[in-house]
Formats: structure tokens, C-alpha cells, sequence
């Protein structure tokens, strides 16, 4: 069914009148002895019918308004889902690019890499060339800075020249296993020098000389030695520095609203009997998809308390069942009322039992009970009966409060009349 508001043209918080009057303006239009050559009239009196049946029953009508709430917030929710949807394809579709971007950044590295290396081997300079981009730097070229990125600047710009990839290491294969330690600058005088020292650095070379020339390329290589530390340190390894790309990528899609982890909670009232909280038997609420909830009534439960089920909520596609919240309601009795886990009743004396005092008897759940009304008692004292009011959750039962009324008879009595007429007066015979 449509909504019952736009049917009968009225507003979301018209009174009972207001619709009433609209439906009978809206039943006079559209009644089908109006318009026999309309085939849809029928169709459109009953809807406008059903809606008119929602909205003067305060109770459906209650149960339709909580419906459309919820189903408002569901569609904000889908909503919001989509649009984190499409911006998390969008930082996929980014992140391609991203990677392909540190791909090729990786490449130009390894081969400036490979060109420093020579440079070095032949100048013996002990210094690398240009400073490298760190994947976060590359996300902030990619995406722009993000909003909170002026303040992280200065920190990663110290650590920016520490990031490296060990994609170099494999693109320079060769190379690095060629690498030895490089020979230190010698002067002329240590050349010419004759000490011992000379001498077994002499014997040395001259003894590698006949190994090379012998034509065993093992005996020929030198034994790979440890790099000269040059000042910079190693590079991470190329998952690392996808992870770490990975990493801010996702602090960059945080900042959208995700889907919730759990659907909203219900809200919902359940009218029960007097009775049935006295016995605590099982209570039963229709929710606004037509769908039957029972719970049970248990010690401690009393009027205007507020119940949670756990997972009888709203369901939704990919979230966790939400809870029911019912407001427990006790129903009218016209014999009680209750206030907490006491019951209250209203037992009628007359005047010469309130001055004299008496024994009478007063209603209960269980039936009649005698109780004794002291001499002289007015309309603002009550008596107290134990343990016949609502089970507690200290595992008792309230009590039964029988509050006092003075009454007077129905016809004056003239000797009342007399008597309150001496005592005004101070009169006494």
C-alpha cells in the first residue's frame, strides 16, 4: 500500500478530525457510483479506504509511522553503502594506477641504481644520486595531500630517503655478485714502500695473477666482501613497500561512511494484563512487518519497563540483526493500579467508621481479605498489606496498598448536620 498520508492529502502529524474530514472528501470523489467510466475507481476507493483504516486507529497507525522510519533509514543505509561502493571502486581503479606508477619508479631506481654503481666503480665516490619516492609520497602525488597530511609532512620526509625496494637488488643481479670491496687509494709512497707489509701484498696479487691465467674462472673470482657502508641504509623488500602502499591507501577510504555492523534497533510496546503479570505468563508483540514476537513475563518486570531481545530486531542484508526494545505496559484495571511492584486500591469508608474505627473487607487479586481500619483515620492514610502485589527481582512480591476514602452517606443525616453545627459554633449540649 502507498502511503496513506499522500492518499488522503493530509500532513504526518494531522489530528483525527482533520483526517476523518479528508476521507469523507476523498470517499465523495472517488466512490465508484461517481465514476462508472473509470475502470481503475474501484481500485483507488478501497486503497483510499485502507489508508483511512490506518490512520484513525491510533495503534496502527503508531505501527505504520515506525515502519516508514525504518524503512527511511534503510534506504539511507543502502544509499551510503552504494556510495562507499563506488568511491572504494574508484581507490581501486587509483590504486592500478598507483601500483603501475611504483612499478615504474622502481624500474627508473634500479637503473639510476645501476648507473651510480659504474660511477662509483670508476670515481670510488661514496654517495648516491637523487632522492627516491616513498609510496605515501607517490599517493599524495597521485590523490593530492590529504587533509591531515600537512602536519605528517615533516616526519616522513626524514624517513623518505630510507624506503627502498629490493626490486633493485634482482634487477641488478649481475652486478651486485661482481661487486667487491673497492680498493682504497693508495699513495706513491706506499707503493714504493719495502716493508714487510708491502711485500706480503705483493706476494698476494702476484699469487692471483697465475690462478687467473690458468683459465679456472672460480679460482679467478674474488670472494664477494660485505659493501662499504656509504652512509644510507638498506631498502625494504617490495611486498613491504606494497604493504605499505596498501596502507595508505586504506587510510584514505577510511574516511567515508562504511556500512553499519548491525541494522537499527526496534521500538515497540506490549500491553499486558494485570493478570497475566501476576501469574508472569508469556506476552506477544505484533511488529510493524506483521511479525509475531512472544517473550516471557519474568520476576522483577514491572509497569513502563523497557525490555531488550537480543537479535528480534530489523534484518538487513550483510549486518547483524538488530534488537527489539519493548516497552512493557501494563493495561488498565479498574480495580488497581500499579506503582512499581506495589498494588494500589481505593476502599470508600464512612464517617463514623473513619472516627470509630472497623473491620471491614477489601479486593484483592486472590479475593476478599478482612482488614482492620483504626479509630479515627482519614482520607490520607493507607493500610499495608504484604506480599500481594508484582514478583520483584529480590525474589518477593510487592505489597497491596488499600488506600482510604471518607465518604458520606448518600441523604444528609440531620443528626450529623446538628452535631457539625454545635462543634463549629462551640455549642455543646
Amino acid at each position: 500500500m502507498r502511503d496513506p498520508y499522500s492518499l488522503l492529502g493530509v500532513k504526518k502529524d494531522a489530528g483525527a478530525d482533520e483526517i476523518k474530514a479528508a476521507w469523507r472528501s476523498k470517499a465523495k470523489s472517488l466512490h465508484p457510483d461517481h465514476n462508472q467510466e473509470d475502470p481503475a475507481a474501484t481500485r483507488r476507493f478501497a486503497e483510499m479506504g485502507q489508508a483511512y483504516e490506518v490512520l484513525k486507529d491510533p495503534e496502527r497507525r503508531k505501527r505504520y509511522d515506525r515502519a516508514y522510519e525504518t524503512h527511511q533509514t534503510i534506504l539511507q543505509q543502502r544509499e551510503n553503502a552504494r556510495q562507499a561502493e563506488e568511491r572504494a571502486k574508484a581507490a581501486r581503479a587509483k590504486a592500478e594506477q598507483v601500483m603501475e606508477e611504483l612499478a615504474r619508479a622502481n624500474a627508473q631506481r634500479a637503473q639510476n641504481q645501476a648507473n651510480q654503481n659504474r660511477a662509483n666503480a670508476t670515481a670510488g665516490a661514496s654517495t648516491l644520486g637523487g632522492a627516491e619516492e616513498n609510496p605515501e609520497d607517490l599517493i599524495n602525488r597521485i590523490f593530492g595531500p590529504a587533509p591531515s597530511a600537512a602536519s605528517s609532512t615533516a616526519s616522513q620526509a626524514g624517513t623518505a630517503g630510507t624506503r627502498r625496494s629490493s626490486a633493485e637488488a634482482g634487477a641488478q643481479g649481475g652486478q651486485e655478485q661482481a661487486r667487491t670491496e673497492r680498493p682504497q687509494p693508495s699513495s706513491a709512497k706506499a707503493q714504493a714502500g719495502s716493508g714487510p707489509a708491502n711485500a706480503g701484498t705483493a706476494g698476494a696479487a702476484q699469487a692471483q695473477r697465475p690462478a687467473a691465467e690458468s683459465g679456472n674462472p672460480d679460482a679467478a673470482r674474488p670472494e664477494p666482501t660485505r659493501p662499504e657502508p656509504t652512509g644510507q641504509k638498506v631498502p625494504p623488500p617490495l611486498p613491504l613497500q606494497a604493504i605499505e602502499l596498501l596502507s595508505g591507501l586504506m587510510r584514505r577510504i577510511r574516511g567515508t561512511t562504511q556500512p553499519p555492523e548491525k541494522a537499527p534497533d526496534l521500538s515497540t510496546t506490549a500491553t499486558v494484563s494485570l493478570q497475566d503479570m501476576l501469574a508472569l505468563n508469556t506476552a506477544t508483540v505484533i511488529l510493524s512487518d506483521d511479525r509475531e514476537v512472544r517473550f516471557p513475563l519474568e520476576a522483577g518486570m514491572t509497569d513502563g519497563q523497557v525490555l531488550r531481545l537480543i537479535g528480534q530486531g530489523l534484518r538487513l542484508p550483510g549486518a547483524q540483526r538488530g534488537d527489539l526494545l519493548v516497552t512493557l505496559k501494563i493495561a488498565r484495571d479498574n480495580r488497581f493500579h500499579v506503582e512499581g511492584f506495589d498494588l494500589h486500591t481505593v476502599l470508600p469508608i464512612s464517617l463514623e467508621d473513619a472516627v470509630l474505627g472497623t473491620e471491614a473487607e477489601v479486593e484483592t487479586p486472590g479475593g476478599r481479605v478482612p482488614v482492620s481500619i483504626p479509630a479515627w483515620t482519614g482520607s490520607d492514610q493507607s493500610v499495608r498489606i504484604d506480599g500481594l502485589g508484582l514478583a520483584n527481582d529480590a525474589g518477593g512480591r510487592g505489597d497491596l496498598v488499600v488506600e482510604l476514602r471518607v465518604v458520606l452517606w448518600e441523604k444528609p443525616d440531620p443528626k450529623v448536620i446538628d452535631l457539625m453545627r454545635h462543634m463549629r459554633h462551640g455549642l455543646f449540649v
